[in-house]
């Protein structure tokens, strides 16, 4: 009798054991805690213009908040996931929707119980990220699996914002803020088809023979190249228009709608950033380095006058549409002596008063550009921006 009980002892013992052994082993593969995330850096907004203007370049603007991560931050998309036992393989599965087509993408996760943020493989449909013109909902659905057995599936609705709205900033999910101001790059597009358009309109106009942007010594010759662009863009009777809102309804990402160059000419109207990215554009077809300058609320073009860029010029671009000059200099009383002025004599007072008003804006908000407080920037538009962002186009 003590035999069979000493037995029975044993054997409930084992049974424990066994059971133990096996309740770590399955809670460390992660069998009883199946849950992941599903989730973004952005508040479930995607922008198509941030997409890409960075699609063809290795850059990574929305970085990841962590140190843990696997793939590529690109995608937007992230899995957060805690690993069971060491070297545990994930394989998820993202399922086609109008913006991407379908994906699989497998990871390790080569430490234990650790929280890892994975960022899936996206095969992005390009051109319908670029004909989005307006927000639109998208259902994500993404299933996940570790070391072969199945987490479940999870969907998000996820906001396609327009190719017109660009990402100014963010606060990532540590509450930290990121300027993503560059993604500005990305609107001025020196290489469309309607720039030549545009150069040959001003070379007609006689005022210059031939764009040379840096080459040539002669006192006047970039003010001069820079004036015949203000004066075509003038005779294209730009309107201006001070539509610059975007639906975005986010305490996570802020962004600023923003006119394609095609918008632009198409519509002949242009507000502050409008005509800053339009006028960029032009000033990069032509070899001279151009320079977004933003505050809260508005912005202006520069421009470098040699090619060391020691010295340099603004643009106030709103100056191009049909203005009040009164409203920009409203002790000089311009426009009761303006009247009978020609078309010409018209283009180049507004060019000059232009380049005055913005100089002065400059040196006032110096401060906030250089210690580079919140929405302020300073953007040169150089052969390194471009090796980061690349123009969208349309």
């Amino acid at each position: 009798m003590k035999k069979i009980n000493i037995w029975k002892a044993v054997a409930i013992v084992s049974l424990v054991i066994i059971v133990t052994i096996s309740g770590i082993y399955l809670y460390n593969d992660g069998l009883f805690r199946r849950d992941y995330e599903l989730n973004d850096e952005l508040g479930g907004n995607i922008f198509p213009s941030a997409i890409l203007s960075i699609a063809t370049t290795d850059t990574v603007v929305i970085k990841p908040a962590g140190n843990h991560y696997l793939g590529n931050p690109k995608s937007g998309f992230i899995i957060r996931l805690k690993s069971g036992r060491a070297n545990s393989k994930v394989r998820i599965t993202l399922s086609k929707t109008p913006y991407f087509e379908k994906s699989v993408s497998e990871f390790v996760l080569e430490e234990s119980g650790t929280v890892y943020q994975i960022f899936p493989d996206v095969i992005w449909n390009y051109n319908a990220l670029k004909n989005n013109i307006q927000a639109a909902p998208v259902s994500v659905s993404v299933e996940v699996e570790v070391n072969g057995t199945s987490l479940g599936q999870k969907v998000r609705t996820f906001s396609v914002r327009s190719i017109n709205e660009c990402l100014l900033a963010y606060l990532d999910s540590k509450q930290q803020f990121h300027d993503t101001g560059i993604f500005f790059a990305a609107y001025v597009n020196e290489e469309h088809p309607m720039i030549d358009k545009l150069l040959r309109e001003a070379l007609n106009t006689r005022i210059v023979n031939r764009f040379v942007g840096y080459q040539s010594d002669k006192p006047g010759s970039i003010d001069k190249q820079v004036y015949v662009l203000w004066n075509v863009l003038q005779k294209r009777n730009f309107k201006y228009s001070s539509v610059s809102t975007s639906s975005l309804s986010s305490n996570v990402a802020f962004s600023q709608r923003v006119r394609t160059l095609d918008d632009a000419l198409e519509s002949s109207q242009i507000n502050c950033v409008d005509g800053s990215v339009l006028f960029a554009s032009l000033l990069r077809a032509i070899n001279l380095d151009p320079i977004l300058v933003r505050m809260p609320g508005h912005m202006f073009v520069g421009y470098y006058l040699d090619k060391y860029h020691k010295k340099k010029d603004f643009l106030e671009t709103t100056m191009i549409g049909d203005v009040n000059l009164d409203d920009f200099f409203p002790d000089e009383k311009l426009d009761s002596t303006i009247v009978g002025k020609s078309q010409n004599e018209m283009s180049r007072i507004t060019f000059e008063k232009s380049k005055q008003y913005a100089n002065k804006l400059f040196e006032k908000n110096l401060n906030g550009i250089r210690t580079r407080q919140r929405f302020y920037m300073y953007l040169e538009i150089s052969r390194e921006v471009r090796r980061y962002i690349q123009p969208i186009g349309k």
